[in-house]
């Protein structure tokens, strides 16, 4: 996994010696001028002249460095914008397929629970508890008392004939499996 602020602070590190290299050569490279109009021993000048080449290499180096990664960066950012979308049709697709298949799931779940005589407050609860909503939750949304959330869930339980939210929930799961195996008879 990439750590971006790593990179990051890489990155900056990079360019702030690139900035330093840039200066030491042209402070050498003024340094050299000034020395050459003064008459400073030769010896002297040749060694900023090698402290120049050696400064301004680097510099260059770093730039073809930095150029590079940027490079990089650049195609890694649209190869990651390119997965984002990917997963974003995927998930759209998904939807797509399954909005039918919960539509159908919700008016399944609405009928029995008009089989089992549910008042529209007691099939709200109940679908918090298909939800997996606690009855503290269940009183937030609701705004009522957790005693009221628990006895309208208790009337729920009764009605339905279940005696909690476990086997609530495993009257309508009960007969999801895991995924068919379209290929299983052949």
């Amino acid at each position: 996994m990439l750590d971006i602020n790593k990179l990051i602070y890489q990155g900056r590190f990079r360019l702030l010696l690139l900035c330093a290299f840039l200066l030491i050569s042209i402070f050498a490279g003024i340094d050299i001028i000034a020395d050459i109009h003064e008459g400073t021993e030769r010896y002297h000048i040749i060694i900023e002249g090698i402290v120049f080449l050696i400064a301004i290499s680097a510099a260059l180096g770093m730039s073809l460095h930095l150029l590079k990664e940027a490079r990089t960066t650049r195609e890694l950012v649209t190869h990651m914008q390119g997965e984002v979308e990917r997963h974003r049709k995927q998930a759209e697709e998904w939807q797509n397929e399954t909005r039918s298949l919960l539509r159908g799931l919700s008016i399944s779940i609405n009928n029995q629970f008009d089989r089992w005589q549910l008042t529209q407050t007691e099939k709200e609860v109940a679908l918090f508890l298909l939800k997996g909503f606690s009855h503290k939750d269940v009183a937030l949304l609701r705004d009522v008392t957790e005693a009221t959330a628990r006895q309208q869930a208790r009337a729920v339980y009764r009605k339905a004939g279940v005696t909690g939210r476990n086997e609530l929930a495993a009257f309508f799961l009960e007969e999801l499996a895991l995924p068919v195996d379209e290929h299983a008879g052949e």
